[in-house]
């Protein structure tokens, strides 16, 4: 009954965040809101606490579980990049999304078992959810990114497009992430080929390929950048295949093994 009181409460005060954050946006305010920042801090550190709760402190793999742990995770690294560098539209996208992946995992999701993991696992599962949680704040930055380009090239000078970041930072700022993202994928690959020994057993096969794939993409973006100086549409089409894949990687496999297959990965 606690967590669930809780988990509404969590719930609440991400979408009060968000409609904080949106609200400059549509009016042509300030750009950034602390109090909504601070909402969301609270919301992300009660999320915290009830997935300890719910799960019993253990890094449960399980789909929705593993969803909302993701999720609690992506708004934690959103609130420190707008700390670092204001981007309010951010926090609009990620934190509704994770109200409804928590609500998911409280109120829909079936109560699981945590398997116990070694430390070897616990280390490739850590490093592999930080590196999907910052893909996927890349990969949001890459939509606001062609949103603003679109508005810019069609002159549509609303006040929400004066709020956000000049377009040369948000576009420095999407290839930080996604430099970051690659160097923990790239850590995330090598310490699957150190610690895990079954591929076919584990049903890992599908999950490493498209992996690679992805990390074949975000290198490639990341080499013409460098190389070439690729921005613009290029950067948001690669960095949304990119995470596309990687989404398919991490959480496609999972589905089809856990909801349509019902075996546990």
């Amino acid at each position: 009954m606690a967590t669930t009181l809780f988990a509404l409460l969590a719930i609440v005060l991400y979408l009060t965040a968000a409609g904080g954050l949106a609200r400059p946006l549509l009016s042509g305010g300030q750009p950034l809101s602390r109090s909504a920042l601070s909402l969301a801090g609270a919301a992300v550190l009660i999320h915290a606490g009830i997935l300890l709760s719910i799960h019993r402190g253990a890094l449960d793999l399980h789909f929705f579980a593993a969803l909302s742990l993701v999720a609690c995770v992506v708004s934690a690294l959103t609130l420190v990049v707008n700390i670092w560098r204001p981007v309010a539209a951010l926090g609009v996208i990620v934190f509704p999304l994770t109200a409804l992946l928590l609500a998911l995992d409280t109120f829909v999701a079936q109560p699981t078992s945590p398997q116990p993991l070694e430390w070897q696992i616990k280390l490739h599962v850590t490093v592999a959810l930080f590196a999907f949680s910052v893909l996927s704040i890349a990969a949001a930055l890459a939509i606001l990114l062609a949103i603003q380009e679109r508005a810019l090239r069609h002159r549509q000078l609303g006040p929400w497009l004066r709020a956000l970041p000049p377009l040369t930072l948000t576009e420095t700022l999407l290839f930080r992430l996604i430099g970051a993202g690659f160097l923990l994928l790239s850590l995330t690959l090598l310490t699957g080929i150190l610690f895990v020994d079954n591929l076919f057993g584990q049903h890992l096969v599908h999950k490493t390929v498209l992996s690679i794939i992805a990390w074949l993409v975000f290198g490639a973006l990341l080499y013409g950048r460098w190389r070439h100086g690729w921005r613009g549409r290029s950067a948001v089409n690669l960095t949304l295949i990119g995470m596309g894949v990687l989404l398919l990687a991490f959480f496609g496999t999972k589905a089809v093994l856990e909801l349509i297959l019902h075996r546990t990965p």
